[in-house]
């Protein structure tokens, strides 16, 4: 190795079925390898990158920190998959007190790339494809602003580029979601990349504030870079382009972008450089015209779609929601947000362009004109896609909190010790709020948000289905609700639904019927 790595691990060592290749790349908080695969399996794929993130060899407040770290990557990508982002196959923690250094550290597993843009512009100053890889970026930020989180540290080291020439988003331990209007991240940045009204912001006991248009700040310098191969404030060391930009959003000095710049990003990048958060282009604006400018094309992000299925615990639905929610709640309202139209039908690719509304989310599976709640929808479709059980569909989850709640996310009935849309008893919610099936260290309590709830119900029924007995008569999908009543074993010992929970098992059946699509009952 050419420079020390934060965590230095030897080629050839194994984490669970992975073997540490040669070393990609490092920085103060990890270091990544890449890696290969042993064993037979359907869901891995054969090469990955491993991030190793450092163990407790460090001080109390500086492992806090790390800690913090750690979970902010770790949450986004377990919450969010979208094509511009790269993706998590799993998480691993090394166990191995031969070795100190390792032993405790977390792994990533990720996404493989074939590099960065930041090696590829040490190559290559000025790439051919930098429109086209600018607009990748853009509509990454898309995507993860669109869900609701910051990005935090945008810059040419955090954006990979693969095999295909595909760009991804990558490096989220600075990322945070939003929290109304900002959000809160570590006092860590790098200079160049970070806003002027940042350079001085205060610093709570919960971080720095920070809103979306930071990201759209970083997004202009970099775009900047990759066409001109120059910073767009003059400088030649960060310190010095930082004061240059506190200058310049003091009033005390002008913006002078690269005389090469095209006239379409020169005013794409003065939108992004303005001296105040307000003043920036943002969201979809930015997005279509640095498509134009590109001439990619409008193809913004879509709805998160339904995943194959997988293994319970690959990512956490609960909290795809979670980052969704909000978006989904005002798509009832009646906004609506662009999406790419298939091939042939009038969409991107014949430059018409379609709405998708949460109104009409998972209607291949769901019938949308029955009363299922807007919001729930999304979190209803993938909660099932995320069950391996044929059985556990999205109609019997829907079916499901229909029954117990109509769908009522504030329902209490204290007498019976049941709470939130899917009726949840505190101690049983425990041990279903985990998607790595631990159960939690105390016992939740009520309000339960449906974003844990359903979720939840998810992993149960998932874990009820197998254990019912194949030769008890009866729909499946209503054996599986009178055993979350009751349990599978009642359910198996009477051979069907008990006679006590034959009115719910009714309400089961009935909704099951009115809640499918035609010809999917």
């Amino acid at each position: 190795m050419t420079e020390p790595y934060a965590v230095p691990v030897p080629r050839g060592y194994r984490v669970g079925v992975w073997e540490v290749r040669e070393p990609i790349a490092t920085g103060a908080f990890g270091s990544v390898y890449a890696a290969q695969r042993h064993g037979d399996s359907t869901e891995l794929p054969r090469t990955a990158a491993l991030k190793f993130l450092p163990t407790g060899t460090a001080t109390p407040r500086r492992l806090a920190h790390l800690r913090e770290l750690i979970e902010r990557e770790v949450e986004l990508y377990r919450r969010l998959r979208h094509p511009r982002l790269v993706r998590m196959y799993e998480t691993l923690t090394v166990d191995d007190p031969g070795r100190p250094e390792l032993d405790g550290a977390t792994v990533l597993v990720l996404e493989r790339a074939e590099k960065s843009l930041s090696a590829l512009l040490a190559a290559v100053p000025r790439p051919a494809a930098g429109p086209v890889l600018l607009a990748q970026i853009c509509e990454g930020l898309a995507q993860l602003h669109g869900a609701g989180w910051v990005h935090g540290d945008l810059k040419p080291a955090n954006v990979l580029l693969m095999a295909d020439g595909s760009v991804r988003l990558a490096d989220f331990n600075m990322a945070a979601e939003l929290e109304g209007t900002h959000a809160y991240t570590p006092a860590f940045s790098t200079p160049d990349y970070t806003p002027p009204e940042l350079l001085w912001a205060e610093i709570g006991e919960r971080g720095r504030r920070i809103r979306p248009s930071a990201d759209v700040w970083a997004f202009g310098v970099l775009a900047h870079l990759v066409l001109t191969g120059s910073f767009p404030l003059p400088g030649a060391t960060p310190a010095a382009r930082r004061d240059a930009a506190v200058a310049y959003a003091r009033g005390a000095d002008e913006l002078r972008l690269s005389p090469g710049l095209p006239d379409d990003w020169r005013q794409i990048i003065t939108a992004c450089l303005s001296r105040t958060h307000r003043g920036r282009v943002s969201g979809e604006a930015l997005l279509r015209r640095v498509e134009a400018a590109a001439g990619t094309g409008h193809r913004a992000f879509r709805l998160p779609r339904p995943h194959p299925v997988r293994r319970l615990g690959r990512t956490s639905l609960a909290a795809i929601v979670t980052a969704a929610a909000t978006a989904l709640a005002a798509l009832a309202y009646g906004i609506s947000v662009w999406a790419a139209g298939a091939p042939g039908s009038g969409g991107s690719g014949s430059g018409a362009s379609a709405h998708v509304s949460a109104a009409a989310y998972g209607a291949s599976e769901l019938r949308t004109d029955r009363g299922i709640p807007p919001a729930y929808r999304l979190l209803i479709v993938e909660t099932a896609h995320d069950c391996d059980q044929k059985d556990v569909t999205p109609v019997l989850i829907a079916a499901m909190l229909k029954a117990e709640s109509d769908f009522d996310p504030d329902l209490s009935d204290p007498g019976n010790d049941e709470y939130g849309i899917a009726r949840w008893t505190p101690r049983v919610l425990r041990w279903w709020m985990n998607e790595d099936g631990t159960p939690g260290e105390t016992v939740p309590q009520p309000p339960f948000p449906p974003a844990e709830s359903i979720p939840a119900m998810g992993r149960y029924l998932c874990w009820i289905a197998p254990r019912l007995d194949a030769r008890v008569p009866g729909d499946r999908r209503v054996l599986i609700a009178a055993a979350y009543r009751t349990s599978y074993a009642t359910v198996n010992k009477a051979g069907g639904v008990p006679s006590h929970v034959r009115g719910y098992a009714d309400r089961i059946a009935h909704h099951l019927q009115e809640y499918a699509p035609p010809g999917r009952r």
